[in-house]
Order: C-alpha cells, then structure tokens, then sequence
C-alpha cells in the first residue's frame, strides 16, 4: 500500500472531525487556583523548544514538587540545575521565545499544559526561594504564559505508564552499556558504571 499524507488543515478535520466543544474551550491565559495546586504537587515537566529553522528540542526538567517558582498568575520561573551543558533548549530560546511546557505529577494521568514567551535570567530576588541542597540556581528560565491547560489522560491510559506491573526497567542494556554503545568515549563499559552509579546522585546539585 502505498503512503497517503495530509497536506491541508480541510483533508486533517474530514479525518478526525472537529474539535470536541469541552476541548476548544478549556485555554485559559492566567494561572488558577487549580493550577497554581498542580505546580506545587509537580516534581517534573518537559520544556519544548525550537530554534529559528524550527529545528527542535524536548528537555526534561525535575526537582523537589513545586520547584517552579509562581511570579505572578502570568509568569513562572524554573531553574536550571548542573547538567551536561549541551543548554539546546536554552540556545533555542536566545533564538526563537516561544516554548511548550507539560508538567507531570506521579500517578495522574492527566498533565497540566503551558505555553508561553520564555526568557533567560540570571540572577533575580526570587532565586534565594530556589535553593535545594544548597545549590543557588545560576539560570532560570521564566515563562510568560500565553496558554494554559489541562490535557485528558487518555495517552497515559493508552502507555499504562504509572502501572508498574507493565514496566520492564531491565529489558534494555544499562546506560553505562548504552553510552558505550552508541557514543565515542574512552571509558570502559565498568568505569562508565561506576560514573554512572552512587556516586552519580550524590553531583545531582554540584
């Protein structure tokens, strides 16, 4: 069979119909109290970006729940933690302002959707509220809200993500096997595990 794509937004709707009226309506531009409660309960989100060629970039975020710092009922700030410094979500955004943030909570299947105007910061009066184990954030990322939502769960029914009798942990090789496999480094497969072991948590904040 031979492909068949859609190249028009009038070919997209013949096939998947139109907006359900719950689902057209449910933006808002300005954080509720619903939301401000998901923020706090949150220790995780992705952070969406692309650069000016739209070429994009999906980067996780996570931290003690409610790390996402509430500015205003328009603007959020998130910091950014020690990393790998690769920062690609964060040269798209010197680029193109635009990004999509979805938070998650453990167990709902349900995620709260933002999208906004982000900018780089670094150093504000808000960063001491910030600080866990010590470390002072250097960067954060604050998002002027353009968008929000709460999107339906059926994609995490769907994947049965937090069910953990359907998780196979094990049924891939380690990263430490992984990295080996796919990246050019030096290291043994034994150092890379070691690297990536105990002592891997313990430089979570320095």
């Amino acid at each position: 069979m031979s492909w068949v794509e859609i190249d028009s937004e009038t070919e997209l709707r013949e096939l998947l119909g139109e907006v359900m009226p719950r689902a057209a309506d449910k933006d808002r531009v300005r954080l509720h109290e619903r939301d401000l409660q998901w923020l706090a309960a949150s220790p995780f989100c992705l952070v969406a970006t692309s650069d000016e060629r739209g070429s994009c970039d999906v980067s996780p975020k996570g931290d003690p729940a409610g790390f996402v710092h509430v500015i205003d009922d328009t603007t959020i700030a998130i910091p950014d933690r020690p990393g790998n410094r690769r920062a690609d979500g964060f040269l798209n955004i010197l680029k193109n302002p635009h990004v999509g943030l979805i938070f998650l909570i453990p167990g709902r299947n349900e995620t709260l959707r933002i999208n906004g105007r982000a900018r780089l910061v670094r150093e504000a009066p808000f960063f001491d509220q910030l600080i866990v184990k010590g470390h002072r954030p250097h960067l954060a990322l604050v998002v002027e809200i353009e968008q929000i939502f709460f999107h339906c769960a059926k994609a995490f029914m769907r994947s049965s993500l937090w069910k953990p009798d359907r998780w196979a942990p094990d049924g891939l090789p380690s990263h430490a096997t992984l990295v080996k496999d796919v990246q050019k480094v030096e290291e043994s497969v034994e150092e890379l595990e070691a690297y990536y072991g105990e002592t891997y948590a313990r430089r979570l904040y320095g």
